[in-house]
């Protein structure tokens, strides 16, 4: 939940420095909260006592950071997801049904159990080759059957690692990026914290729009941010005709990289496309694990041009070096199991099924929502606090769309993957009267 009183925090400090550690501590202790509005410049100097541009240079030193975000005329605010330690994440209260989350059902992950004890308990070294050779192989085969072109292959320590390592390889602070809105909220926070200023492309239930894209393109943007099926938040897959109008209009900037998100794999019942190969300098498909096989894990696939994969392996060398052979060698394990993909086709039906359930009973009640494949679906609202807050007393935990947009319009996402078919209707009966406080209350 989101401040919604003026905050009472007191900023302190004389020099520049001093005013962004307050802001900073005033973050980290929850006193300042994700999207609270900081005073404007002048009014916190005049508070302070010190000039407008010592407190504009604290300011732009926490946006650097990616702390607070900037929205011209309309002030600075804090980030909605701060890239700093704070004090633990926001509680779902005892006895409210969590669809917030986005985590998939823990009953449709594997059991790792059997596995973890027919791993090679061979102790590594320093100086061992830092891709596991087998889940390399059949990473390789992963991507040359959703025709991903397989130039190189490298192992990182989860989607946003690889986004971090990619972009850092490419990017510089103050570049531009094109990223989906709405779009993924941490991917949003991340780009953020880097430093890069975000071109927001619009949505429509194909996929990215050609017009937005070209004109993030057009002012420069760096790289684009995409995820072709399952896309969170709305649920989207790129339509074929979408996929060949944004791989035509890539190929029109080729030193522009491309990134795509392909976080749902096979539970994503959509068929895998891909802007990547003719035509482009550099680019990255990355394959998490997290939605299939767990998200403790921690680990995923990116395929690439040579020189980013090189760029990125040489930078996870300087510093972690290499994701544990132990998570390599289970996943390998779990991807060679006849029993883990027997598990993901039921995982993969079982996640239509319900949002589809979810999406039928929303739509007999004239309620627009969306969501062709993976975990969510989307809700558009005029606002998002009061159906939210009211979900939540009728005993519904539902996620804002505030964190997931830019510039598009209020929505609220909701994570089906938990939600039985016959829990659909008494889900949406309770939406209706939350987007309706004066419809009649639940349905039985």
């Amino acid at each position: 939940m989101y401040h919604t009183e003026p905050y009472s925090y007191r900023v302190e400090g004389q020099g520049a420095s001093q005013i962004a550690a307050s802001i900073e501590a005033g973050i980290r202790e929850g006193a300042l909260g994700p999207g609270d509005d900081l005073l404007p410049v002048r009014e916190l100097a005049a508070q302070l006592g010190v000039s407008p541009s010592t407190v504009a240079v604290a300011y732009r030193a926490l946006k650097d950071r990616g702390l607070v975000t900037t929205r011209g005329r309309s002030g600075t605010r804090v980030s909605l997801g701060p890239p700093i330690a704070v004090r633990g994440p926001v509680q779902v209260p005892a006895g409210v049904r969590n669809l917030a989350d986005g985590n998939p059902d823990p009953d449709l992950l594997p059991n790792l159990g059997p596995l973890l004890a027919r791993l090679d308990d061979r102790p590594r070294l320093y100086g061992e080759a830092p891709n596991l050779p087998s889940l390399i192989d059949l990473a390789r085969r992963q991507f040359e059957d959703d025709g991903v072109p397989v130039e190189a292959l490298s192992v990182v320590g989860g989607a946003m690692e690889a986004f971090e390592r990619v972009l850092n390889a490419h990017l510089d602070r103050g570049d531009r990026i094109a990223i989906e809105d709405p779009g993924h909220a941490n991917l949003i926070d991340l780009v953020r914290a880097l430093g890069l200023e975000i071109e927001p492309v619009p949505m429509d239930e194909q996929g990215p729009m050609v017009d937005g894209l070209e004109r993030a393109l057009r002012r420069r943007a760096r790289a684009v941010a995409i995820t072709p099926r399952a896309h969170n938040p709305t649920g989207t897959v790129l339509s074929p005709q979408r996929s060949a109008d944004l791989a035509a209009l890539v190929q029109e900037f080729p030193d522009v990289v491309v990134i795509e998100d392909d976080h749902a794999g096979r539970v994503a019942n959509a068929p895998a496309r891909t802007l990547t190969g003719v035509g482009l300098n550099n680019w990255a498909v990355v394959r998490s694990v997290s939605k299939t096989l767990g998200p403790d894990l921690r680990l995923a696939v990116v395929a690439g041009d040579r020189t980013t994969i090189t760029r990125v392996e040489g930078r996870r060398l300087l510093g972690t070096g290499w994701v544990s052979n132990v998570l390599q060698e289970l996943v390998a394990a779990l991807w060679s199991n006849p029993e883990t993909d027997q598990l993901l086709t039921t995982a993969q039906e079982t996640y239509a099924d319900r949002r589809q359930s979810l999406l039928n009973e929303l739509h007999q009640r004239g309620i627009s929502a969306h969501g062709t494949s993976g975990l969510n679906v989307w809700v558009p609202v005029d606002e998002e606090h009061g159906p939210t807050q009211r979900l939540l007393d009728l005993g519904w935990a539902v996620s804002a769309g505030q964190r997931f947009r830019l510039i598009s319009p209020p929505a609220l996402r909701i994570t089906a993957a938990t939600l039985l078919p016959e829990e659909a209707a008494l889900f949406a009966g309770d939406l209706t009267h939350a987007l309706r406080p004066d419809h009649r209350t639940r349905e039985t």
